[in-house]
């Protein structure tokens, strides 16, 4: 049996079986997504999702599902389930599903009658490209396969609508066809192993009905265009496979291709493996550059997210030269001190005074991993423009103060990571003194000096070594809660905030800290009584009249609960390393509890993998993203943290 298994009782429940998502993706930055008894529920969801960068450079499905019918004896057998306008559910081809198995590729077995057909899915690492292999198991009379496929060709973020402006014109490709439903986009090219019969009847399907876009306030209908149907016989033993691609291939290869494919996929037969396999997934190689995708199915590219998934995501894996290429690519993009926070060219945002900061921290990451002498040598000017360009003050008034503290932010802009925003203003606006920002200051200063003094550079250390002298008393002064012991989360003027939220955690777990042990301990201690959960970190504490304890309704009530109470997995990471730099070898028992315990997600809403946040109220419902590139990392590197700690076993002469 394979890891990770649905038997019939759980596939034929739609409660249960919908909330189920299974995602393919490859480092092209292309993706298949869907439920796991193939209905999609989301515009996210679709079987060749692909880059289109001559349209807008954005993701467009171009296929979004594909219908299986059996044929024996004159008698149709729709194996397919679609949600239509007004709750209704057709042609139901749920209920012939007996199984589900995700490994070595994901797999659904169908029974109908005397009939056993499985399906194998898919996507090709190296190329746009979906594979469907579908095997003939059992059958006692002569069977007929038919597939019909349905286009959208349009963005994610958006749904298509029944037009005349479609062409529905198509050329013959070997074993298939090729359509292009608009000016501008590739093609998509349908083929088969063996040829098939095509039935040319092209035609708009109405209302297809998305429950998870409807549920969260967003266009939930879309119209999809059908080509027509293609059928073949299908006998005992036989495999058919069905490809979707952007170019044409030869069929006489796609069994060479599907079975390479599984040869060097890595398996998601264990809790290990499949967090492994989904760290891939967020690695894009395009044009020869790399870039981390904060997460699936609908971020791109965050500079923020990017720094804090990479140790995680490569240097674990010894993947030191992706750790580069990524790290350069952030730099290229830099204006002044700043990364871009998403987007790029014109579009790109700049309004993250943590990315420029996080940048110290995975390069000391990069460092414990690698032992690479030369980081001031080639990072050394990036990380100067941006310690002497927030010293001297940048836009969104981050700049640093007499006391050597870091200020950031202005009225209507959030640049930290807590930045959800409502009617143009922030939920948790944090203008003046963020406790983590000033603790990844700090952390950026003291490794900055590490450098210089190890490469000699007595001009950088006489500008900064009183700064960072003078900054631990700082720190405690303005953030420290004596009575209470723990810290601010944020200082404006007289105002302190003294909310209850995991952003202290910073200040015990950074390689430099301002705080003495005593204060870590009280920061720790506070975070496991009122914030830690089964699932990560809460944002915020239970007891506070702002909490939210579920991450649920319309776009506006969803950020207003982001980070008021939702937990999230990748604060994990730097719980796990602040607790353990405290307890050491002792506390390796309960961080590894913590990330035993995660093994239960990975049957839960993208199925393999973990996903952006959780409720912050038991049972902790998972929501967000179906897979989130820093909570993948950040759970990896918590185990890699627990394995430094354990107590090195003797062997006996």
């Amino acid at each position: 049996m394979s890891y990770i298994h649905f038997d019939k009782d759980q596939l034929v429940n739609l409660e249960f079986s919908l909330t189920r998502e299974l995602l393919r993706a490859n480092r092209a930055g292309s993706y298949a997504c869907t439920t796991i008894i193939s209905c999609n529920t989301r515009k996210y969801h679709g079987l060749l999702v692909v880059p289109q960068p001559q349209i807008d450079g954005g993701l467009h499905v171009l296929l979004s599902s594909l219908d299986e019918t059996i044929i024996q004896q004159n008698a149709e057998f729709n194996l397919a389930l679609h949600r239509f306008k007004g709750d209704v559910y057709t042609p139901k081809g749920h209920k012939y599903i007996t199984d589900f198995e995700s490994d070595p590729f994901p797999t659904i077995t169908y029974r109908v009658g005397g009939v056993v057909l499985t399906k194998e899915m898919t996507f090709v690492a190296s190329a746009d490209r979906l594979i469907i292999k579908y095997t003939l198991v059992d059958a006692h009379s002569p069977t007929t396969l038919r597939l019909r496929p349905f286009m959208a060709f349009r963005n994610i973020h958006a749904v298509s609508k029944a037009n005349g402006n479609a062409d529905l014109s198509y050329q013959e490709a070997a074993n298939g066809i090729r359509m292009r439903m608009y000016p501008g986009f590739s093609n998509l090219v349908m083929q088969f192993s063996k040829k098939p019969a095509f039935a040319y009847r092209p035609d708009w399907y109405f209302n297809f009905e998305y429950i998870r876009e409807k549920a969260r306030g967003y266009d939930y209908l879309e119209d999809l265009l059908t080509p027509g149907t293609f059928e073949m016989p299908i006998a005992k033993g036989e495999s058919v496979y069905f490809v979707a691609s952007l170019e044409e291939t030869d069929p006489g290869i796609f069994p060479e291709i599907y079975n390479h494919e599984m040869r060097h996929r890595i398996k998601r037969d264990s809790y290990e493996h499949c967090l492994l396999n989904a760290s891939q997934q967020f690695i894009r190689h395009r044009n020869k550059s790399y870039e981390i995708l904060a997460g699936f199915p609908w971020f791109g590219c965050m500079s923020r997210d990017s720094f804090i998934a990479l140790p995680g995501l490569t240097l674990i894996q010894g993947e030191f030269q992706v750790f580069r290429a990524v790290i350069d690519e952030l730099i290229a993009g830099m204006k002044g001190p700043l990364f871009p926070n998403m987007g790029n060219g014109i579009s790109a945002l700049y309004n993250s005074v943590d990315a420029p900061l996080l940048f110290f921290w995975t390069l000391q990451q990069y460092i414990r991993f690698s032992g690479d002498k030369e980081v001031w040598k080639d990072y050394g000017s990036p990380m100067k423009t941006i310690l002497y360009g927030f010293r001297q003050g940048v836009q969104y008034n981050i700049h640093m103060l007499d006391n050597g503290l870091l200020y950031a932010g202005e009225e209507g802009n959030a640049v930290t990571w807590m930045d959800a925003i409502v009617d143009g203003q922030p939920v948790t606006p944090r203008v003046g003194l963020p406790v983590e920002i000033n603790a990844l200051w700090y952390n950026a200063i003291k490794f900055a000096l590490e450098l210089a003094r190890e490469a000699g550079d007595t001009e950088f250390i006489n500008d900064w070594e009183s700064v960072a002298a003078r900054i631990p008393v700082e720190f405690v002064e303005t953030f420290w809660i004596n009575d209470k012991k723990y810290l601010a989360d944020y200082v404006h003027g007289s105002y302190r905030d003294i909310s209850v939220r995991p952003n202290m955690i910073f200040a015990t777990s950074l390689p430099y800290s301002p705080l003495d042990d005593d204060q870590r301990k009280g920061v720790i201690d506070r975070v496991i009584s009122e914030l830690l959960t089964p699932r990560g970190v809460r944002t915020l504490a239970p007891k506070n009249p702002a909490y939210k304890p579920e991450y649920t309704g319309n776009q506006a009530e969803r950020d207003r609960a982001y980070h008021q109470g939702s937990v999230f997995p990748w604060l994990l990471g730097h719980f796990a390393e602040g607790y353990l730099k405290l307890h050491e070898e002792s506390g390796v028992r309960f961080i590894t509890n913590i990330y035993n315990g995660l093994e239960e997600v990975m049957t839960e809403h993208g199925i393999g993998s973990i996903s952006e946040l959780y409720d912050g109220d038991p049972p902790h419902k998972p929501s967000g993203t179906i897979s989130q590139a820093w909570s993948v990392a950040e759970v990896q590197r918590m185990k890699w943290l627990v394995d430094q700690y354990k107590p090195v076993k003797k062997t006996k002469k």
